[in-house]
């Protein structure tokens, strides 16, 4: 009983239940150049700066963050659920001045982007990768036009994924490939083919520690971060070298 609780609550912390719709201006800001393509992503939060590397085998997911990024929708967001050992999330419309104890992670944008599945993209730590709503009413498993999470996850041995591929991936194989990442930096095999990644840090993924270590409520806004965690600012910047840390 104690096992399927807590499966419950890991995934109903990342299949929300958009409610509430918000627009984004139609302005000549919000429209994505080839240049913009060919920039990353620089998140600047409360507790330190990400850099984001956009995935062009994802273009729908790649050009809505670019979109959402262009017109400054990020800025001033928190991340606004956080789990230790699994992954931070923001992006919701509604996070922005919410009152503490305000329980958030049912906003959204009114629409929904197609699943992009790669098998380039999985769940290995530093990831983005897209919210959505529960297969029982998305089956299709299309991804939320703003939510977001960045994985954490945590290192495995290959026992463990042997364990986890008998038991919660009724017998699908964890390839090789990822394997070495999961055994290495980590990361969460179990969502790997269930929600599109289309992202990853290359820079200041020491920051997601940082912030999945912060004391969360444990009340009715669940896992929201009892201090907000803000995202100050959300720009494009020139593509630099790839750092791992």
């Amino acid at each position: 009983m104690k096992k399927l609780f807590l499966l419950l609550i890991t995934f109903g912390l990342i299949l929300c239940s958009f409610g509430q719709n918000q627009t984004i201006s139609s302005s000549k800001d919000s429209i994505v150049k080839k240049k913009d393509r060919k920039r990353d992503v620089l998140i600047q939060t409360s507790m330190g700066d990400m850099t984001i590397r956009l995935a062009d085998s994802t273009p729908l997911h790649r050009d809505n963050f670019l979109k959402l990024v262009k017109v400054g929708f990020y800025n001033g967001l928190l991340f606004h659920r956080v789990m230790n050992g699994f992954m931070i999330q923001g992006g919701d419309p509604n996070s922005k001045d919410a009152a503490p104890g305000m329980p958030l992670g049912n906003g959204d944008l009114g629409y929904t982007i197609p699943s992009e599945f790669r098998v380039t993209m999985f769940h290995k730590k530093g990831v983005l990768a897209a919210a959505r709503q529960p297969d029982n009413v998305n089956p299709e498993k299309a991804s939320s036009g703003s939510q977001f999470y960045i994985a954490q996850g945590k290192i495995l041995t290959d026992a463990e994924m042997d364990l986890m591929e008998k038991q919660r991936l009724q017998g699908r194989k964890i390839p090789e490939l990822y394997r070495k990442e999961y055994r290495t930096i980590g990361g969460i095999p179990h969502l790997d083919g269930n929600y599109t990644v289309y992202g990853e840090v290359v820079n200041g993924i020491a920051v997601i520690d940082k912030i999945a270590a912060v004391e969360v409520s444990k009340g009715r806004d669940l896992n929201r971060p009892l201090t907000d965690v803000k995202i100050i600012n959300a720009s494009l910047i020139k593509r630099k070298k790839k750092k791992s840390k």
